[in-house]
């Protein structure tokens, strides 16, 4: 269960598009994007709660993909890391048909998603490296839950909130959540008025130059 602040800086967030947030991020020395991860269509969007999932290749055991779903809450964004793997999929049909039901925000994925046609009907955004459409049943195995994951070199743990668009994916430390929303509601405020001041008859550099576009974009003044 989320506090009502909480609520508020995901809403605040998602209303926001990822690049303005990751600028707000890099101003405050933040490290958060998730490189390499694409939406299935640019009309995707999710953000929402880090719901982790950690997989590694199947063991004598049979594999155990998809099991973590019925825990999942609505609103969460499940972010899979199944170690880049781009031979074996982790999220096909029946997978999106329950969480589209279920209210899940979207699901992130290091790695990749089969079975695309039905997340598109049902409008499930998934953010992932591309897709395949051979099974990692048997391949590969559940290892946790609700742990930290890491991908590429981004740390991502429960507490976190994720947000992705058409320019892809990022992590927002749930500490310093406020803060970068703070940020980027002002750089996106700010990014609106250069182009107004542009439409009106000046100057980029100068539209720039008077709205501190440089100074807001690397370090908070």
């Amino acid at each position: 269960m989320h506090t009502t602040t909480e609520t508020n800086v995901i809403e605040r967030l998602a209303a926001l598009p990822t690049a303005s947030i990751s600028d707000a991020m890099d101003a405050l020395g933040l490290h958060g994007t998730l490189h390499g991860l694409s939406p299935l269509t640019y009309d995707f969007r999710a953000t929402g709660p880090a719901f982790t999932v950690q997989y590694a290749p199947a063991g004598e055991t049979r594999g155990s993909v998809g099991d973590f779903l019925d825990d999942v809450p609505a609103g969460a964004v499940i972010v899979i890391d199944n170690e880049g793997r781009t031979d074996v999929t982790v999220w096909g049909g029946i997978m999106t048909e329950v969480a589209a039901e279920r209210g899940i925000a979207g699901t992130v994925i290091n790695g990749v998603c089969r079975d695309i046609s039905t997340s598109l009907q049902q409008n499930y955004p998934l953010f992932s490296r591309g897709k395949f459409m051979r099974t990692g049943k048997d391949r590969v195995q559940l290892v946790a839950v609700q742990t930290e994951v890491i991908i590429n070199d981004v740390r991502i743990s429960p507490l976190d909130i994720i947000c992705a668009d058409a320019d892809g994916a990022l992590a927002v430390p749930g500490a310093r959540a406020e803060e970068v929303a703070d940020l980027a509601e002002k750089i996106e405020d700010t990014e609106t008025k250069i182009v107004a001041a542009v439409k009106a008859g000046a100057t980029l550099v100068q539209a720039r130059k008077d709205l501190g576009y440089h100074d807001l974009q690397w370090g908070k003044k």
